[in-house]
């Protein structure tokens, strides 16, 4: 798996342009395994388009864009990776085409998108997004690219609890039996913004060690413990600049950081695309997301799969099954099937280290992107 991601997009567009040329970049009207269409029979877009949200999703979207645009040149694509809770509520006012989070809509949102979406109809969410969110840490002489510290669920509570606060702790060390572990304080870095990634990690937690994590789930983070950092880059930034820090964050930014093996059943897992899709197959919809063509995975965090890491994080895109505008409605439904397409998925896992959608995830999202109207 990748891990420090830089985005250059003339190398992206060169370098992808037999993808994107394969890639659905019209309305939805293919029913191919991999969701993909042929460009030479497909509307080509054009137009200015905007779309905000998730910085997770950042390096992906960057080159999604690249690709799509190598077929689609007229379409002027832009993504403000302001984070999920900005980004939502910049959707839900009319002024972008899209929003990506890493939270599933609540139903206050689903409702209020009727002010936006045409028709009465009202906001969906689709995964388009899957990456492992690592806990990641900078310690002199340990920390670094594919090094990492065993710990268990409870012990990763305490640590963002405030609850243990040496890296030396007995919960740590007892882990960890082969490293020398400092006698150095632990500094915890969260997200300051309003964060699906942050619903994410609480999620995870709340499942995983609920005795040591009591507090509710949120987007914002919900104690005094530590300092915050804005958006992925922030926290990344921040871990960096000091020794003892620990944080949380996409894991295709987590670079030359160390980050936590998860304990799984009885074994330590680090983090990996590979690993992250097994949770994500294996857990089921969520029912309570009520609202038509939604698709939301209820994540099983108290996994005991082999070879399974259950910290993931499942970015939505989101979007409405009929806009007011018409190219508008056009450009969604023909970006989304690009960027969920196998051939989309692709270029995300290889630019960002994401964990591909698999076709019977890709299947049930299909539905919902071919029910947006374009007429």
């Amino acid at each position: 798996m990748r891990k420090n991601i830089l985005m250059r997009s003339v190398a992206v567009v060169s370098g992808l342009a037999m993808l994107a040329s394969l890639a659905a970049c019209g309305d939805n009207t293919s029913g191919s395994s991999n969701g993909s269409s042929s460009s030479s029979s497909a509307e080509k877009i054009s137009g200015d388009f905007q779309g905000a949200g998730a910085s997770s999703q950042q390096s992906a979207v960057e080159a999604w864009i690249a690709s799509y645009q190598a077929t689609n040149p007229d379409a002027k694509i832009a993504y403000n990776p302001v984070g999920s809770g900005a980004g939502v509520t910049t959707f839900l006012t009319g002024a972008t085409a899209w929003a990506g989070s890493d939270a599933s809509l609540t139903s206050e949102q689903v409702d209020k998108s009727k002010a936006v979406c045409a028709d009465n109809t009202t906001a969906f969410d689709i995964p388009a997004y899957i990456s492992p969110i690592a806990v990641v840490f900078n310690l002199n002489g340990i920390s670094g690219q594919d090094k990492h510290l065993n710990m268990d669920a409870d012990t990763v509570a305490k640590i963002f609890d405030g609850k243990i606060t040496k890296w030396n702790d007995e919960a740590i060390a007892k882990q960890n039996p082969k490293v020398t572990l400092p006698d150095t304080s632990i500094t915890v870095v969260h997200r300051s913004d309003k964060s699906g990634t942050t619903q994410n990690f609480v999620s995870y937690l709340k499942d995983a060690a609920p005795s040591s994590w009591t507090y509710d789930l949120s987007e914002n983070w919900p104690n005094e413990v530590g300092q915050g950092g804005k958006g992925t880059s922030g926290v990344i930034s921040t871990v960096k600049q000091a020794d003892g820090t620990i944080g949380y964050a996409d894991a295709s930014q987590a670079g030359d950081l160390g980050t936590v093996a998860l304990k799984v059943g009885e074994k330590y897992v680090p983090y990996s695309a590979e690993a992250a899709s097994k949770v994500v197959d294996a857990s089921p919809l969520d029912e309570s997301a009520t609202g038509e063509n939604r698709v939301v995975v209820k994540l099983d965090h108290n996994t005991t799969a082999d070879g399974a890491y259950p910290l993931v994080l499942v970015s939505y895109d989101i979007a409405c099954p009929a806009y007011k505008d018409a190219n508008t409605a056009k450009f969604v439904k023909s970006w989304l099937t690009y960027v969920v397409s196998k051939d989309g998925q692709d270029v995300a896992a290889k630019n960002a280290g994401s964990a591909p959608l698999s076709d019977t995830m890709r299947a049930k999202i299909t539905k919902s992107i071919d029910a947006i109207k374009t007429e």
